[in-house]
């Protein structure tokens, strides 16, 4: 299910988002869409804020809200803290 207000996701997880954009890794990550979980390896190539909401680019081009992220490499974000 997508969440239509932005929460803001845990500072340390963020820091995560990254250091794999930063190193062009290539990742596992689960998130939220209108079909429901989806998966996929990708390569976060930037992480940005626009009107007050976190997204990541991916390689293909696609656009994923930060609050959307399931798991990351395995690794789930607590949505505790803003950063």
């Amino acid at each position: 299910m997508i969440n239509k207000k932005y929460t803001p996701i845990d500072c340390n997880f963020h820091d995560i988002l990254l250091d794999k954009a930063t190193r062009k890794s290539l990742v596992a990550l689960d998130y939220n869409s209108p079909l429901g979980i989806q998966r996929k390896e990708i390569v976060i190539m930037d992480v940005y804020t626009k009107e007050g909401e976190e997204f990541l680019l991916t390689n293909s081009g696609e656009t994923i809200r930060l609050d959307q992220i399931v798991s990351l490499d395995g690794n789930e974000p607590t949505k505790v803290s803003a950063c």
